[in-house]
């Protein structure tokens, strides 16, 4: 059995979704898949939320201490405390149920539809919580009769919690309660709880500490070393001074208390390696997490939450473990609903299994819930890499074709008042063409689902120039009807590429400036550029534009950079440093204002959520 949908209303960030005619239905709806689920999302996107919503419904192994608080009823984002919610419903619904494991649920047991319209035996838990003032009341019940579970149901749907920043040394050491001895007096192997062979061991143990403070072994002949035997005989003179004449009281050494959960107690896992750092103890953690999950012959649910998988772990290890748990999980019945916010991680996530959390909504990367096809599935695989994998954290996104873009549009951003770190909004460098897989993720096969981030595809028209206003225009539609859909907004050059736009441009005599430093970097045995190679293209440019007669900017673009193969990535560097060295606000203007410049400005407005100056409010 597996957890397959969550359904909350009303808790935290998360509301309801009200439709007439209709009872307020769940703000959010979440499916889950058997084996991995991880997901991915910026900050108070919702993440710990549905986590925490799962922990409230079927509790933990751990015996943490949950429950709803005054806070937790949702209050709409902006209004006043007079409209915070009166009630909280969380549903966790749990199917592919076998005959074992339906064994210990079948009262319990009952139809409940899906978000895919399948129904068949499954098991609905329930928090409800409501509140009067400050005063919060919670109810749990299970199944179509509503009924309260019963304790060793309850037990068989725990599940295991890896909190966000565990401290992996202190559950691991011994001390009463500790976060190991639960998972070992929990495991197979420890089912024995009277007659384990551990009991005998410290039974054994325990009759030698006792002989040794008797100064004397097994068969009554002293020990060499009689200072605990001294030792005890003056406590007890202590005692029989301090007790009542007739009532003598009398103590021994022992290891209290011999049952197995209490010598479980007495043990620590550590690493053979000397001054582990937290990364190896969090591996070890994970390690004996995952003990309880891989039990073969338990009926109950193998569920796993694990918040900030990436804590203490540097990247390597990072992809180290999810490779692991990648393979590893589907080939069993465990369950793990991971989160992150580590680009290296979905990096190396199939996307199939990602689940993207964006202002308290879930959008599932799974087939049938975009318009990505498999190819682009597993294109995605082979080339989504960590660079690419922060689309996933965005609150808005710019693709770009290639490295000049990818250099010069932070750049543009700045300048017009823009800056993309502020606004949320990731430059994705494509390295090719390939706009249509990476803007299918934030496309929803649902029309009616809204991720809510705006997507801006930044592209080349890919016109020579020998083609007439028509072929250009026909061309700009044809990838705008290409790429467009949703939040997804194609800006295509306005004339042949990048470079040739910026030649054309206000910018014009700046953008050869750099064209020419590039071209001097490269011959430079020392790849700098001197003052002097500086002023010499200056020069050179000012009696260029002077004296030429033909088309400036195709030659700017076809002679000094194709025909010279100058680096299209250290122009753009070179362009940068000399609008970086301009009055800003006056360059702003001139940006955009300039309709060759036009579709990047737009874009990075249209990404940053900037509404343009006559665009409706």
């Amino acid at each position: 059995m597996y957890l397959s949908e969550v359904r909350v209303w009303n808790f935290r960030q998360i509301g309801t979704v009200q439709r007439e005619g209709q009872d307020d239905l769940p703000g959010l709806t979440l499916t889950l898949k058997k084996g991995l689920n991880v997901i991915v999302g910026e900050n108070d996107a919702g993440k710990s939320t549905v986590i925490d919503a799962i922990r409230l419904v079927l509790w933990t192994q751990g015996r943490e201490f949950n429950r709803v608080d005054y806070e937790d009823f949702h209050l709409p984002e902006g209004a006043d405390e007079s409209e915070r919610s009166l009630g909280i419903r969380i549903e966790c619904i749990i199917t592919d149920i076998s005959p074992d494991e339906g064994k210990d649920f079948l009262e319990w047991l009952g139809p409940a539809t899906l978000g895919d319209g399948s129904s068949s035996g499954n098991l609905t838990v329930v928090l409800e919580a409501s509140r009067e003032q400050r005063k919060v009341y919670t109810d749990y019940f299970a199944g179509p009769s509503n009924k309260p579970l019963t304790a060793k149901a309850r037990e068989l749907l725990r599940a295991t919690y890896l909190k966000p920043l565990r401290d992996a040394e202190s559950e691991l050491l011994p001390r009463r309660g500790s976060r190991l001895s639960q998972i070992l007096d929990n495991h197979e192997a420890f089912l024995e709880k009277e007659d384990h062979q551990m009991v005998g061991i410290m039974r054994e143990a325990n009759s030698k500490i006792m002989q040794y403070f008797k100064g004397q072994d097994e068969n009554g002949l002293p020990l060499p070393d009689l200072r605990g035997k001294e030792l005890l005989e003056q406590i007890n003179t202590y005692l029989k001074v301090f007790s009542e004449h007739n009532r003598p009281l009398q103590s021994y050494f022992s290891i209290s208390d011999n049952t197995l959960r209490n010598i479980l107690e007495k043990l620590g896992l550590q690493l053979s390696e000397d001054k582990a750092g937290l990364g190896s103890l969090n591996m070890l953690f994970i390690a004996t997490e995952l003990l309880l999950l891989k039990r073969d012959t338990y009926n109950g649910l193998k569920l796993g939450l694990i918040e900030e998988i990436e804590s203490h772990l540097h990247p390597q290890a990072q992809l180290r473990l999810i490779e692991y748990l990648q393979e590893s999980v589907p080939n069993d019945s465990t369950q793990l609903i991971l989160t992150t916010h580590s680009p290296n991680l979905a990096s190396k996530i199939t996307v199939k299994n990602l689940i993207v959390f964006k202002n308290g909504s879930a959008f599932d990367m799974g087939p049938n819930s975009t318009m990505l096809r498999e190819g682009d599935y597993l294109f995605l695989e082979r080339f989504l890499d960590v660079t690419k994998a922060n689309l996933f954290f965005a609150q808005g996104i710019i693709l770009v074709e290639g490295d000049s873009e990818n250099l010069l549009i932070p750049t543009i951003a700045k300048i017009i008042g823009v800056p993309l770190a502020k606004h949320g909004v990731s430059v994705i460098n494509v390295g090719s063409t390939a706009f249509l897989r990476y803007a299918g993720i934030f496309k929803r096969s649902n029309t009616e689902e809204n991720m809510g981030v705006p997507v801006a595809v930044v592209t080349d028209c890919d016109v020579e120039t020998d083609s007439s206003p028509e072929e250009v225009q026909r061309a700009i539609e044809q990838k705008r009807k290409l790429y467009d859909g949703q939040t997804v907004k194609t800006f295509v050059s306005p004339a042949w590429t990048l470079e040739y736009v910026l030649a054309n441009s206000s910018l014009q005599e700046e953008f050869f400036k750099a064209v020419l430093y590039a071209g001097k970097i490269k011959n430079s045995e020392d790849y700098g550029l001197t003052e002097e190679k500086r002023k010499e293209a200056d020069e050179e440019v000012l009696e260029y534009l002077s004296t030429y007669k033909g088309d400036v900017a195709f030659s700017i673009f076809q002679n000094h950079i194709l025909d010279k193969n100058v680096s299209k990535p250290t122009v753009a560097q070179c362009f940068i440093s000399i609008l970086l060295k301009k009055e800003q606000e006056a360059l702003r203007k001139q940006l955009e204002s300039d309709n060759m410049l036009e579709y990047l400005v737009d874009a990075i407005k249209y990404a940053g959520r900037i509404p343009r100056e006559g665009d409706a409010s």
